[in-house]
């Protein structure tokens, strides 16, 4: 297993089992014991799946697309029967295990996927990061003082160093796309409503999303196949697709009208690597056939980024509340940011939360009306080049963790303000061998659009032969 994944994605491994060239009690034990190797050094993975949890998981694997191969669940967001979800939080590690799988899950498990653990996150998923007090540290297979970012950072780092070839993120302000694009990986947040979150309505009034991050394009297109559509009761449901979007990337985009992006709305100039990989792809773009002018959308960024701070810090409170259940946190149960969101939030009149919803819809209007003159939004994914471990601090202030929050967020956040798709692909490199991520939003609904574009890019600018012992050896 210690090649396959390297060579294979989840698609190519899932044509493996249905040719029975690889038997699937095989594959998944081979896949943990190399699974279990990597996580000594990564510290990516919270829990493992063995005895008769793994031959449950082995035996409710459908016949889809991914039969047979193994996949780890993010410990937020998603509920997997027989496992509690811990939120990477010390106040939820005794947390009764869930009954059922949350819907979401139970797509996973009928399109075929083996779920063979849980993926650590950072507490509540707040910091951009996966340095959780309750489990530790996450380290990014690039470079062993880099985090991998968050807060899907257990799942990134876990592919990134081939242990797999997807595994499962979700992103409320980036997660999915941060992470993606600290590790070299393609990862796609959906339009609002695209995937159900049931049983819950929504979290985070909307912004919250799952899918996955992966080393191929057609991976993430073939698994939101299997998770799209909606649950009894949900709240909002994305408008339906034409086709499938893994077909979506076997057809070329067609001439899209691209803005790009030197710095983040209302904010200040990137660092040149930076611009210059946002540079490089708008001429990429342009050489591709597609009209290439630089534009930013008109909306206020600093307002849209208090809301964002009023919804979280409500959402933290109440969850809280609701899911323990009348258990008060201790005075060492919560990381101090975390309780410090969660004080805050108690605070929040409802006057203030409404209006911070307001103001998300007032930006999606904004955003909106850009995307009626532009199909695809290009810029850079986050404002750094690389995010060393204890940059973003949840153990100190509220003013410190903020500071180290800012620059992962400037382009990522407004997407699930506003409920649009967006994604992340590792087209550029530092000059010591990182990743860079860009980032390519579209309008509301317009997955296909992104999976046609996206697939015309990996094509163009293939990403899957870059390893991070490359890195090493640049380094």
């Amino acid at each position: 297993m210690d090649d396959l994944f390297a060579t294979h994605d989840a698609l190519a491994v899932g044509e493996l089992v249905r040719t029975r060239k690889i038997g699937v009690r095989e594959l998944v034990d081979g896949s943990i014991a190399h699974l279990r190797k990597l996580n000594t050094s990564l510290n990516a993975i919270t829990n493992f799946y063995d005895g008769a949890l793994l031959d449950k998981s082995i035996a409710a694997a459908g016949e889809g697309p991914f039969h047979g191969v193994p996949f780890v669940v993010k410990q937020l967001m998603a509920e997997c029967a027989g496992t509690p979800t811990t939120l990477g939080s010390k106040f939820f590690a005794d947390q009764p295990v869930a009954t059922a799988d949350s819907a979401a899950v139970a797509r996973m498990r009928r399109a075929g996927l083996v779920i063979v653990g849980r993926s650590n996150t950072s507490e509540f998923g707040l910091a951009p990061t996966t340095e959780p007090a309750f489990g530790g540290a996450t380290v990014n297979p690039w470079r062993k003082d880099l985090s991998p970012g968050g807060s899907s950072g257990g799942s990134a780092a876990v592919v990134a160093a081939c242990g797999l070839p997807m595994a499962h993120a979700t992103d409320g302000g980036g997660s999915i796309r941060i992470p993606a694009s600290l590790c070299g990986l393609f990862g796609l947040k959906p339009s609002r409503g695209r995937v159900s979150l049931a049983p819950i309505g929504e979290t985070l009034a909307g912004a919250g999303a799952q899918l996955c991050v992966s080393i191929s394009v057609r991976d993430s297109a073939a698994l939101l196949d299997a998770l799209a559509g909606g649950e009894p009761g949900d709240p909002y449901r994305a408008p339906p697709m034409e086709g499938t979007f893994l077909d979506a990337t076997r057809r070329p985009p067609g001439k899209l009208r691209v803005a790009f992006m030197r710095k983040p709305v209302g904010g200040v100039s990137l660092d040149p690597v930076l611009v210059g990989a946002v540079e490089r792809t708008a001429k990429l773009l342009a050489e591709l056939g597609h009209h290439v002018e630089e534009a930013s959308p008109d909306y206020d960024a600093a307002a849209t980024g208090a809301a964002f701070g009023t919804v979280t810090c409500a959402n933290t409170h109440t969850n809280i509340l609701v899911r323990a259940g009348g258990r008060i946190p201790g005075p060492h149960d919560l990381e101090p940011v975390t309780r410090l969101y969660a004080e805050r939030g108690a605070a929040i009149s409802a006057h203030d939360y409404i209006r911070a919803v307001q103001t998300f819809h007032r930006t999606g209007r904004l955003l909106g009306a850009f995307f009626d003159k532009f199909d695809v939004l290009l810029s850079s994914t986050i404002a750094r080049t690389s995010l060393p471990l204890g940059t973003v601090r949840m153990d100190r202030s509220l003013e410190g963790y903020e500071e180290g929050l800012a620059p992962m967020i400037p382009f990522t956040a407004v997407c699930n303000a506003t409920g649009v798709p967006a994604m992340s692909m590792p087209l550029e490199w530092t000059a010591d061998g990182l990743p860079v991520g860009l980032h390519f939003v579209g309008r509301f609904g317009a997955e296909e659009m992104l999976f046609s574009l996206a697939a015309q890019l990996e094509q163009a600018r293939p990403w899957r032969e870059r390893r991070p012992q490359d890195a090493a050896r640049e380094k």
